[in-house]
């Protein structure tokens, strides 16, 4: 059944850690000019690859056990305050997915309140003691239209990432 308001029900939110997947990266990338569903990605270019490492601000950010689960509360208060639905999270070692249900709330804002709150309790945490942020710039809005959109983003997010994470660091 389609959402026939003309607005999304939820948002599929992912934003992944600085310096994890450059441009020039051997995965293949996108930027801002090629970044439509079903384009090709930009293939691998070593050169690329070598400027954007020699550009990179302080070394790659990785998210450990106690990180994650610090990112996690986070989210979940973030939403919580907000009166946001929080249907599924998941935060992996260098990225992060979300599904929020945020009303009429703009998703590049929902986007940026995320990364600004689990930034914040880790740096209360001690977790990341660095002036810039561990996250990339900008991050994934996807916009979900119906219940089936919705279920489809909460499996992605729930089983479609791989093993569950050990908790040691």
């Amino acid at each position: 059944m389609w959402n026939d308001t003309d607005h999304h029900l939820a948002l599929l939110i992912t934003f992944r850690c600085r310096g994890t997947w450059l441009d020039g990266d051997e995965r293949g990338s996108v930027d801002r000019h090629n970044n439509v569903f079903g384009t090709p990605r930009i293939p691998a270019n070593e050169e690329w690859l070598g400027h954007n490492k020699s550009v990179l601000v302080g070394r790659p950010s990785y998210l450990t056990a106690k990180r994650r689960r610090i990112i996690e509360r986070a989210i979940g208060e973030t939403c919580s305050i907000r009166d946001w639905d929080l249907h599924a999270i998941n935060v992996r070692t260098n990225h992060v997915h979300a599904v929020v249900a945020a009303g009429y709330s703009k998703p590049g804002m929902v986007l940026h309140a995320l990364k600004a709150n689990a930034t914040r309790e880790m740096r209360e945490n001690a977790c990341w003691n660095h002036d810039y942020s561990p996250w990339v710039d900008k991050g994934s809005k996807r916009r979900l239209w119906n219940e089936r959109h919705i279920q489809s983003a909460i499996d992605y997010v729930l089983y479609g990432q791989g093993e569950e994470l050990p908790e040691f660091d």
